[in-house]
């Protein structure tokens, strides 16, 4: 097995990036969901309401945070905390009272003229914790940055082709990875082989399971388009749903006990 393919999305719920390599340091990936948008009272915005932030195009420098949409045109915002901005205090579904440094007026004003809002963009500072939420896997060391849970999902290249055997059989259109949302990708293993993970080395970086994935309506938006339809969420149902939570679970969460190193497409994928 090995790593096929390496994700981020360092705007939550914007667009992704795909990278040939990424550091790691205690919240995850470097540059992965570091910022995210919130309405006036600090509540995270997602495609889950909002399709529409599909089309905004997100790309990293070593600065600076560019965000595109088409003829809307761009915005850069700079990438590293700035104790001076004012801090804003958000929430990410259960974790609440967050502190978030708000990254002013322009890109508000921007985004929400395209989205159609009043937004605000924020970013991870130096007065940001967020534990990730207490379950059995967890440790105290184990924190997070705006992902919705955990630091990590991966998900296996094997697992969309056994997704997308049954659409094209029941002649729906099959899908790319981009629906999910993976950090990581791995190639190399029978479909479904993430379930039964609980902890794996890919390349240096050490993880341990965080429990299934379980899926939304944002599965259900074309990631180029923003339009949105019933698939795969119908599919996915049929054979993917838990018989305890009547979640439907598509992909592994992951945490890393190494906190820092750098992943590579390529690296290989060891099962401890």
């Amino acid at each position: 097995m090995h790593l096929n393919g390496l994700f981020l999305h360092p705007v939550k719920s914007l667009r992704a990036c795909p990278v040939a390599s990424a550091d790691v340091d205690a919240l995850g990936l470097v540059g992965d969901r570091r910022f995210m948008v919130v309405d006036e009272a600090g509540r995270l915005l997602t495609q889950r309401t909002l399709p529409r932030m599909a089309l905004v195009a997100t790309a990293l420098t070593a600065d600076t945070l560019i965000l595109a949409a088409g003829a809307a045109g761009s915005v850069v915002i700079p990438r590293a905390p700035d104790p001076r901005a004012p801090l804003r205090t958000v929430s990410v579904w259960k974790s609440e009272g967050l502190q978030a440094e708000d990254c002013g007026d322009a890109p508000a004003a921007w985004l929400g003229e395209y989205l159609g809002v009043k937004c605000r963009l924020v970013r991870i500072g130096g007065k940001f914790l967020r534990p990730v939420l207490s379950t059995r896997e967890t440790r105290p060391d184990d924190i997070v940055s705006f992902a919705d849970g955990f630091p990590f999902l991966v998900i296996s290249e094997s697992s969309l082709a056994d997704l997308n055997d049954r659409l094209a059989a029941q002649g729906e259109p099959t899908l790319p990875m981009n629906r999910f949302r993976p950090n990581l990708v791995v190639t190399g293993c029978p479909a479904f082989a993430e379930d039964t993970w609980t902890r794996l080395r890919v390349g240096g970086v050490v993880f341990r399971a965080g429990g299934p994935c379980s899926r939304c309506v944002m599965t259900t938006t074309d990631q180029q388009t923003a339009e949105r339809g019933k698939e795969p969420l119908r599919t996915l149902a049929t054979y993917r749903r838990d018989a305890a939570s009547a979640e439907v679970n598509f992909g592994q969460n992951l945490i890393h006990e190494t906190k820092s190193g750098t992943l590579h497409v390529g690296d290989p994928v060891e099962i401890l």
